[in-house]
């Protein structure tokens, strides 16, 4: 059986399970089912007033998010599928720091939960740094069922590789 890269830390009964949709050639079929649906938010404007309107509902406290877009560039070699950063600029006598969330291209094409999990995902950690207990908690109050979606990406990033190995 082959090392699923992407769900490392994950128990060894989940590891058969997939392997073994995997060899029966059912995983794009069980992730298809699930998540039958893609979003249609495809330019950076509509994922900013996505985003925002998230932050609204969840996270009012938090700071101003100056920017929001897809990322050519953030990918699965880089390890990274959506990005918070903070950029720092002088301007006049002040130093201003603008938030930014980037969230890689890939999700152009993916289904409205993985899209969802990623932003989700970016903007706590406005309020979490760390990867923490209390981070997770507030992903989870952010999206019902988040754990259960980041594990299905998990999935869905170990069917995309496959199928671009297949095809090369």
């Amino acid at each position: 059986m082959k090392p699923l890269k992407y769900l490392q830390g994950y128990p060894a009964h989940l590891h058969d399970q997939v392997n073994r949709l995997i060899a029966e050639d059912r995983l794009g079929a069980y992730l298809s089912q699930r998540y039958p649906g893609k979003h249609g938010i495809q330019s950076d404007k509509a994922l900013y007033a996505f985003t925002v309107d998230l932050k609204q509902a969840h996270l009012r406290n938090a700071p101003v998010i100056d920017k929001v877009l897809y990322d050519n560039r953030l990918d699965l070699t880089h390890r990274a599928l959506g990005l918070h950063t903070t950029v720092s600029r002088v301007q006049g006598g002040k130093l201003k720091a603008k938030k930014e969330i980037r969230v890689a291209s890939l999700f152009k094409d993916a289904a409205p939960e993985f899209l969802q999990m990623i932003v989700v995902h970016e903007l706590a950690h406005f309020k979490e740094t760390d990867h923490n207990k209390a981070f997770y908690k507030l992903c989870e109050h952010m999206l019902p069922g988040y754990q259960q979606v980041e594990f299905d990406l998990r999935l869905y990033l170990t069917w995309q590789e496959l199928e671009r190995q297949s095809q090369g």
